[in-house]
Parts: structure tokens; sequence; C-alpha cells
């Protein structure tokens, strides 16, 4: 689908906001709302499925991390009409409160599973849970936005990075 831009609706200040063609900015917050109510379930459930104690950390924290990527490139697709204009970004972050999808809903549960794992000494014992869970998924957004803007193949494969992520976290004791 080739997405074509036109000039939107005139905001204070006389700025236009530009909006893919067939959409009002509202449908495209809704558009990504309804997305997102369709794939974090499963994507939760993954986070929360993790299990202390069960398997190696490493190889269980890699495919979180792909699918982390996986995820995180179709949501940030769907989520960049939300932020044309300072507006509709005010209107896209009452839809985020208001439906309660905003990302701690994520980094709970995989800090909590960090959490397990060091209480198990199966992790150094100076990781910080919560902030190695926010470091695992910015690495995920972080692939995924460069790979929306410059290309599959101008980044490492999705495994790749998924790899390095994990490794990078530097978690074992």
């Amino acid at each position: 689908m080739a997405m074509r831009m036109k000039s939107g609706t005139t905001e204070p200040m006389g700025a236009s906001t530009p909006q893919i063609r067939g959409t009002t900015p509202a449908q495209a917050v809704e558009t990504f709302l309804a997305l997102l109510q369709d794939r974090l379930p499963s994507w939760l459930r993954l986070l929360h499925d993790l299990r202390p104690g069960h398997g190696d950390v490493t190889r269980n924290l890699e495919p979180v991390a792909l699918a982390g990527i996986h995820y995180y490139t179709e949501i940030q697709a769907a989520a960049l009409p939300a932020f044309v204009s300072p507006i509709l970004t005010v209107r896209f972050r009452q839809a985020m409160r208001e439906s309660e999808l905003g990302p701690e809903g994520e980094v709970r549960p995989l800090a909590a599973y960090l959490a397990g794992e060091q209480e198990l000494g199966r992790i150094r014992a100076d990781v910080h849970p919560e902030s190695t869970a926010r470091l695992l998924l910015a690495g995920c957004f972080r692939h995924a936005y460069y790979e929306i803007f410059t290309g599959a193949d101008s980044e490492p494969s999705r495994p790749e990075a998924a790899e390095a992520i994990v490794r990078e976290l530097r978690l074992d004791p």
C-alpha cells in the first residue's frame, strides 16, 4: 500500500498537519489503538510466561527480545501518525492512559522475571531488574525504529540484534 501525504488540518498558529490520504488524525489514533489492543495481549502473555529457574536465562530472553523487535516494528509503524502534531500527541496520550495500554504493563513482568532469577543467583547481584527490563525493551524498540526508517537490510538481522541486546545486558554472575 503506497502512502501519499496530503496537507491535513490547520492547527493553531497556522501549522499544517500532514496525514495519510483517506484518514483523519483521529482515525490514525484509533487505528493504532485497535492494533495495540490486538497485539498487546500476546506480547504480554510471552512476558508473563517467563519462569525464574527454568531453562537458561539468556536462552529465555533471546526469544523475548526477538518477539519485542517484531512487536515494536509493527506497532511503531502504526503509531507514527499519532505524533504528527502536538494536538494529536495529547489525544494519543489521553487514549493510552484511559485504555491502560502504557509501557509499564510490559516492564513489570520482565522485571519480576529478572528479580526472580536474581534471587536464585542466576544473574548478577548488582543488576537492577527494572532498569534491565527497560534496557532490554529499549534495545528492541530502537532496533525496530531504525529498521522502519532505514530498512531491514541496513541493520543487523532481527535474530542477531536480539542476541546482541541480551548479551550486552551482561547478566551472567
